[in-house]
């Protein structure tokens, strides 16, 4: 069974940074795309960046510029979030697909920015 566990997030001054971790239980090279995505409070999910492993991360226009994805290794995937403002406030959620259209989910992490 596919895993995928989240690390990172908590509490943040706005202009501050963080790093979230995806650890997947499997090479992310099986999976078709690894997405991250946030929710914050009485809104929807909105997607915060999209990659194909081996490929350019696709960034939304609130994350461009500030959020960046690297692969830490074989099996993680980290986004750095630099700049932070209060809107970024949101629970992040890392999300992959696998090559048979499998759906799989971290458990999510709370980002909170506040001074």
């Amino acid at each position: 069974q596919v895993r995928l566990v989240e690390y990172g997030g908590g509490l943040v001054q706005p202009g501050g940074s963080l790093r979230l971790s995806c650890v997947a239980s499997k090479s992310v090279f099986t999976f078709e795309e690894i997405n991250w995505y946030r929710q914050g409070t009485g809104k929807e999910r909105d997607l915060v960046v999209s990659y194909k492993p081996g490929g350019v991360p696709r960034y939304s226009d609130s994350a461009k510029g500030r959020f960046s994805v690297s692969r830490d290794s074989i099996t993680k995937i980290d986004l750095l979030m630099s700049n932070l403002t209060v809107e970024d406030t949101a629970v992040y959620s890392c999300y992959a697909r696998s090559f048979s259209g499998e759906d799989h989910w971290s458990q999510g992490t709370q980002v909170t920015v506040s001074s």
